[in-house]
């Protein structure tokens, strides 16, 4: 009997994944990843020097990503029965093999992988190998610290009804936003609602090559990078600050 192992491969610069996932994914003789068709894959671009020759790939490539509305009916039952067929497949593979799921970030944390660790439960020996997330990596970009003494830090997927978004702003401190995309002209009228606009950041490809930086304001409704997270910083008690 194999096993799947998903190795977390952290903000997306390979030397900050944990050397547990590193290991784990040189040694892999057969890896499985996520990719919208037709492209290689983040999640397999990062690991591209790391691999064996004889590895034997399994491209999961998703049968929609933001050609539907993610809340719409369609949507929903083409990836219920995406991740269904893939944990068929890995089952089967793990009969006989061990198999490395490749997943960008933390895994547990809004990761793809999540769907079929839910769905292999009693089918499979699943292990996953923790990782920082993606908003670690894009935080520590803007070289400024992000939460101080009691701030509190909120996670928003940018795929919310604009007025939760409004609601979710207005009562954080460090403030988080994750699926930005096409939602990116609601995520910015939403911050301009809350006040926090003039705070906010955009970090494109955090770590990786191509990383962006710029102020939220700046950027333009029409550029929508998929790779990319909008934060605003905490500004909790710290001693240096004026009273």
């Amino acid at each position: 009997m194999g096993k799947i192992i998903c190795a977390g491969l952290g903000p997306g610069d390979p030397d900050l994944m944990s050397v547990k996932s590193d290991r784990i994914i040189r040694g892999a003789k057969h890896l499985a990843f996520f990719r919208k068709k037709g492209r290689a894959g983040q999640a397999r671009t990062i690991v591209k020097d790391m691999l064996r020759e004889d590895v034997i790939e399994y491209p999961m490539e998703y049968p929609v990503t933001t050609e539907l509305r993610f809340d719409s009916e369609e949507y929903r039952q083409l990836m219920v029965d995406f991740y269904a067929d893939w944990a068929d497949k890995l089952e089967t593979l793990a009969r006989d093999h061990d198999v490395v799921v490749l997943c960008e970030g933390d895994p547990f944390f809004y990761g793809s992988f999540m769907h079929l660790h839910t769905r292999l439960q009693g089918r499979a020996e699943v292990e996953v190998l923790p990782a920082i997330p993606g908003m670690v990596g894009c935080w520590n970009a803007l070289d400024t610290p992000y939460t101080w003494g009691d701030d509190v830090m909120t996670v928003l997927m940018g795929t919310l009804p604009e007025a939760d978004l409004v609601h979710h702003m207005k009562a954080a401190d460090a403030l988080v936003v994750m699926k930005t995309g096409r939602n990116l002209p609601t995520v910015k009228r939403a911050l301009s609602a809350a006040g926090r606009l003039e705070d906010a950041w955009l970090v494109e490809k955090g770590t990786m090559p191509g990383q962006r930086v710029a102020k939220l304001a700046d950027i333009d409704e029409n550029d929508c990078p998929y790779f990319a997270i909008v934060l605003v910083h905490g500004q909790g008690r710290r001693p240096e600050a004026p009273e």
